[in-house]
């Protein structure tokens, strides 16, 4: 197995959580999860958290006809991966905070991540590592500027600092992070090392969003909030290469990874637009949010690729335009139970740029908390996922094409469909331990592959 062991990972996070835990002893939780001192009028003047999350996956053979590059191993196999994130914040001056975060990764996905669409761990990059790689993965400066009116609190987070600020605002990102902090969030299915851990119920596969190959670049995001609903718009830098890195990797990723570039600033970019509407069913809050994007980038043609030598799509690579859009939405059923789902679309003729080759998609699914059978902090997860691809992708991967995650030589369509079930529980303050189980049909749109079992087991601890 490559990377880390994950008894010494375990040791690892051992080292570090118990001189926190120690001191938090006797302590309440809400108080042993904000390190940092706080203005009189309650501003949270500073912070830092901490996470470590090892996954260990692994699935044993299944059927296959034929196999291709880009193919799932049909042997089986067992792998894992393991990040660290320290967080910090500081406030600058009034309304402005910066924050940053380190990220320590290593480890590999299966197959090196490739031969799932919606692929079983989402915390698996294509920049898997047999060392440890680090990278400077956010570094922002926020700006809340606030209209007057009714206040709300925020709560300590690991990108956010604590206090009260106008419900009538508008908030202005800047720096490096990624869109997903900020567009396509859910309240239920959105954190890998906590909730499911399939890049599916992380975020829509189809909406093709702006990041390097660990999933950060550079850009801009305004929320303009408002009691019931928030309007948010981002313009961020693509990467020069499909799948690939940015120029600021280049100083903020050790070792640097190669290539690094951006494409032509002017034409090389992602801007999404969300529209989020607040409501409640009684008392039980919802959420639905509606996206629509564009994206510009040195892209490939399914259908021109058809006719270059062996299929390849780089050939045929030209600035052009992707777009989609997609839907998600959120609802609390009882005061244990939230359900949610995901809809996605895109045009489906470009090449995918960085995040997976889905053209369609669609997602439901159920959050459970312990509370029910007196574990509060426990979560069951049960959600079911259907992806599907263009007629020009398919017929693309019908000769031999290769994408992002997907490539089997050869084709016979059908929808990957992914079920995912979990329980997250609590084994001591906030070290968790979860079981994951996902059944995977038609891996990668591929009727003569699969289906196939992937186990996983999980181990996370933060503050």
């Amino acid at each position: 197995m490559k990377g880390l062991s994950l008894a010494a990972a375990l040791a690892m996070g051992a080292l570090f959580l118990s001189p926190r835990l120690a001191m938090a002893d006797g302590l309440d939780d809400q108080a042993a999860s904000q390190p940092s001192t706080q203005a009189a009028n309650s501003q949270q003047i500073w912070n830092f958290h901490l996470q470590n999350t090892v996954i260990v996956q692994g699935y044993p053979a299944f059927s296959a006809q034929y196999s291709g590059p880009n193919s799932l191993n049909s042997g089986g196999e067992v792998r894992e991966t393991v990040s660290v994130d320290l967080f910090a914040g500081l406030r600058l001056w009034d309304g402005a905070e910066a924050h940053v975060d380190g990220l320590l990764w290593q480890g590999f996905g299966l197959s090196g991540t490739e031969g799932i669409e919606d692929f079983p761990n989402d915390q698996a990059s294509k920049a898997g590592t047999a060392t440890p790689a680090f990278s400077f993965a956010r570094l922002f400066i926020r700006q809340t500027i606030g209209f007057g009116g009714d206040q709300e609190d925020i709560p300590d987070d690991q990108l956010a600092l604590a206090g009260k600020q106008d419900i009538s605002r508008l908030t202005i990102t800047a720096g490096r992070f990624s869109p997903t902090d900020i567009f396509d969030t859910n309240i239920y299915a959105g954190d890998p090392t906590t909730q499911f851990m399939n890049l599916g119920f992380v975020a829509d596969p189809a909406w093709d969003y702006p990041g390097d190959a660990i999933g950060y670049t550079t850009g801009i995001a305004f929320e303009l909030n408002q009691q019931n609903w928030t309007l948010r718009y981002g313009f961020f830098q693509m990467p020069g290469a499909a799948n690939s890195w940015t120029a600021e990797d280049l100083i903020l990723t050790y070792p640097t990874m190669s290539p690094i570039g951006d494409g032509e600033f002017w034409k090389s970019w992602g801007m999404p637009l969300e529209f989020e509407r607040r409501y409640s069913i009684q008392t039980h809050s919802g959420a639905i949010r509606v996206m629509a994007w564009l994206n510009e980038a040195n892209m490939g043609s399914y259908e021109e690729a058809l006719s270059v030598p062996n299929t390849n799509i780089a050939l045929t690579r030209a600035y052009r335009f992707k777009y989609g859009f997609g839907l998600n939405w959120q609802q609390e059923l009882a005061t244990n139970i939230g359900v949610f789902s995901r809809l996605g679309w895109n045009d489906g003729l470009e090449e995918a740029w960085t995040y997976t080759d889905v053209n369609y998609f669609a997602s439901i699914g159920m959050s459970v908390s312990g509370a029910g059978w007196y574990r509060p902090d426990d979560t069951f997860g049960l959600a079911c996922a259907f992806a599907g691809i263009s007629s020009e992708n398919q017929a693309f991967l019908e000769a031999g094409g290769l994408g992002i995650l997907d490539g089997d030589g050869a084709l016979t369509h059908g929808w990957e469909k992914v079920l995912e079930t979990y329980y997250d529980f609590k084994i001591w303050k906030t070290l968790h331990f979860a079981l994951d189980y996902q059944f995977v049909d038609n891996p990668a749109f591929n009727r003569d592959r699969g289906p196939v079992s992937v186990f996983a087991a999980r181990v996370h601890w933060q503050f």
